[in-house]
């Protein structure tokens, strides 16, 4: 879709272009996300000493999912909620809330830890990472799109401008590249749920913590010092909405603990 729609806007140079801006935006997430991420919600490493049992139990679900063990960071927030960053296994970090520390019981946390784990083991943080970067490089263009269509185009070659086209791009690009940046989400969170399960072997613990995650958020949703952008990095949307399950970064929860519960080991 990048390269198509640089095409259209400017040949040759338009391509480039395209290419430039997704090489800069795709090294800046990759090597400085997770730092930003965690700065935006204001966590902390976590003490050993004082969230001994929160390191011992991810050190041992780490061994069982074959990864080193990633740093651990609290996040000072009473929503029960988590998520997982880092551009590898290596580089990794799981941040959890206060809320979820006090709020879930330790199978159901020990659930919720495996899925981020799983996230981990799986490199969906650099999947969507990329995939976000992308779908922000689309956009872009696609606003440049909107400006050669009043201009009549930035580049020229002997098929001429199609303004029609320019318009068409510059209105359904976006929506193209957000829908399939949702769906991959989605999908990656399915396969963390299993692959998290399987770790622990028992898919009802994050079966019971998905309902009970879903729950709160629905009834107090981050509001004040969430950034919705962010929203596909946490287990369970904090950012609730009545939007369209088409425009969710998360399957619903309902789906989630139907195909956790029919999970065999």
């Amino acid at each position: 879709m990048i390269l198509g729609i640089g095409n259209l806007i400017g040949g040759y140079q338009g391509l480039i272009i395209a290419l430039i801006f997704v090489l800069i935006m795709n090294s800046v997430s990759y090597f400085w996300g997770d730092r930003i991420v965690l700065a935006l919600y204001r966590a902390k490493p976590a003490g050993k000493s004082e969230y001994l049992w929160l390191h011992k139990t991810i050190e041992y679900l780490s061994k069982k999912a074959g990864i080193p063990k990633p740093k651990v960071y609290i996040i000072p927030m009473r929503m029960s909620n988590a998520f997982a960053t880092g551009r590898n296994p290596k580089h990794a970090v799981v941040a959890v809330t206060e809320g979820i520390l006090h709020n879930l019981g330790k199978k159901e946390l020990e659930g919720v830890l495996s899925h981020e784990l799983a996230h981990i083991k799986n490199r969906d943080i650099l999947i969507m990472t990329v995939t976000a970067t992308l779908a922000g490089v689309i956009s872009y263009l696609a606003n440049m799109a909107q400006w050669a269509a009043i201009f009549g185009g930035f580049g020229r070659d002997e098929r001429g401008n199609n303004i029609i086209s320019l318009i068409i791009v510059a209105i359904l690009a976006p929506i193209a590249a957000l829908l399939i940046q949702l769906a991959i989400s989605r999908t990656r969170e399915y396969a963390a749920d299993e692959a998290g399960a399987k770790i622990i072997g028992d898919g009802m613990p994050l079966a019971n913590a998905l309902t009970q995650l879903e729950s709160e958020a629905r009834q107090k949703p981050l509001r004040l010092n969430g950034y919705e952008n962010t929203s596909h990095l946490f287990i369970v949307n904090p950012f609730k909405g009545g939007i369209a399950s088409l425009f969710s970064t998360h399957p619903p929860v309902e789906m989630r603990v139907e195909r956790l519960k029919k999970l065999k080991f």
